[in-house]
């Protein structure tokens, strides 16, 4: 795939989620990609009073004896302030604390404040980028419309702003009570906007016209491989084994679809690798004798699990929090060359050559059966799988980064000609 690649540039990532996450996500692996032909600061998240108190109060909760220091916002104090993860890659952590106010009422008072934050982190960006050289910078904003709002205004040697979308963040309660008029004021102050699938890009093109799907990226290379050994505690669960990995949540998966799934097929046995929720622990799924749960897994370890399945699932609910999300898992599922059943949304439609569709639970059971009962096993056929893996790998972030640059391009000319 052909791309007008950003080479030589000096960008700057702000990032809404921390550079340390435990939990991979997509704007770092981002970072490494655009750090290979350009220069790059990555802005860490910078923390709030209430974020550092709670983080005192749970600290010192664990530690013995009373007063004790707490250890955790030492080390944020600690961090070194500008640290180089490679030649063309730094990571900027912003000695300053931000004031917390998301519970104050008046959005006047509040956008004040909120302004006020800002500034804090603009000073240290250009600190920074002075400090480092760089000039006429791209600014790529991670989908935080609170503290990244004014810095277009606040940083001079931004040349272009883009913001990046990838989640509705604003149905979530902590994003709701200011959210949603700023996630709008920031889509339209910026000057492109990116997402991670054809849905948000619809989305965003309300209050911003260049508004570019750039897919997603994935790292797929643990789930190409083979004969991985067979986890000791799903060894005896009798095939054929419909399969999910990920995070069991009632608020994305439907539970009503599984438990029709389950006793509709009941030679088939239904493994859900991943923590459940409340919901998912009380649903009675876990008293019927052909649906299992592993509990969370080593992110390292779900390959091992997933080779196990005979047909991927994802039994998703259609809702705000799911209908404009990129699918990331089906990618892993298909590169590990599996048949997949899923919820049909506009996202999976990009899918639809080399996934079953659903729209009902009656579509679901239909469609594993259709797979099951394939006398030719033609869907199991090394070539299907062969298929389904060069599908997936073209998801690479090499692609993704690769069309921010063709928006980029885009966006320019359509400003200077």
């Amino acid at each position: 795939m052909e791309h007008n690649f950003l080479r030589d540039k000096d960008i700057v990532l702000f990032s809404f989620q921390p550079w340390e996450s435990e939990i991979g996500f997509n704007f770092k692996d981002m970072a490494y990609e655009l750090a290979r032909h350009n220069r790059v600061l990555f802005v860490n998240r910078v923390p709030d009073r209430n974020s550092l108190l709670q983080d005192y109060k749970s600290k010192s909760a664990a530690m013995p004896g009373r007063g004790a220091r707490n250890p955790g916002s030492a080390n944020i104090r600690r961090k070194d302030e500008l640290m180089q993860i490679q030649d063309s890659l730094w990571v900027l952590n912003p000695q300053v604390t931000l004031e917390s106010i998301n519970r104050v009422p008046v959005n006047g008072l509040y956008d004040l404040l909120n302004k006020l934050n800002n500034r804090r982190i603009a000073r240290e960006i250009n600190k920074t980028l002075k400090r480092l050289g760089f000039g006429d910078a791209i600014l790529i904003n991670d989908n935080d419309f609170f503290r990244g709002l004014y810095q277009k205004e606040l940083i001079p040697s931004c040349e272009t702003y883009i913001f990046y979308i990838r989640d509705f963040l604003t149905i979530q309660p902590f994003f709701r009570k200011h959210g949603v008029r700023l996630e709008k004021r920031m889509i339209q102050r910026a000057d492109l906007v990116v997402a991670n699938s054809a849905y948000l890009a619809n989305y965003s093109r309300q209050w911003n016209p260049h508004s570019y799907d750039i897919g997603q990226g994935c790292e797929l290379e643990i789930f190409m491989a083979t004969d991985l050994p067979v986890p000791a505690d799903i060894a005896s669960i009798p095939h054929p084994i419909i399969g999910y990995c990920g995070t069991i949540s009632s608020m994305r998966l439907d539970i009503d679809m599984i438990q029709h799934i389950a006793h509709s097929l009941p030679c088939c046995s239904i493994l859900l690798v991943g923590p459940t929720d409340a919901a998912f622990e009380k649903s009675g799924l876990k008293e019927l004798k052909n649906v299992y749960f592993t509990g969370g897994k080593d992110p390292e370890r779900i390959p091992e699990y997933m080779q196990q399945f005979d047909i991927c699932m994802n039994p998703q609910l259609v809702n705000e929090l799911t209908i404009g999300n990129y699918p990331r898992k089906i990618d892993e599922y298909l590169a590990m060359g599996k048949p997949v059943v899923a919820t049909a949304t506009d996202a999976m439609e990009m899918f639809r050559e080399h996934v079953f569709l659903c729209r009902t639970k009656e579509d679901y059971t239909r469609a594993i059966g259709r797979i099951l009962a394939d006398a030719n096993r033609r869907y199991f056929s090394e070539a299907e799988k062969e298929r389904r893996r060069n599908f997936a790998l073209t998801h690479s972030w090499e692609n993704s980064v690769g069309a921010i640059g063709d928006a980029y391009y885009n966006y320019i000319k359509k400003i200077y000609v």
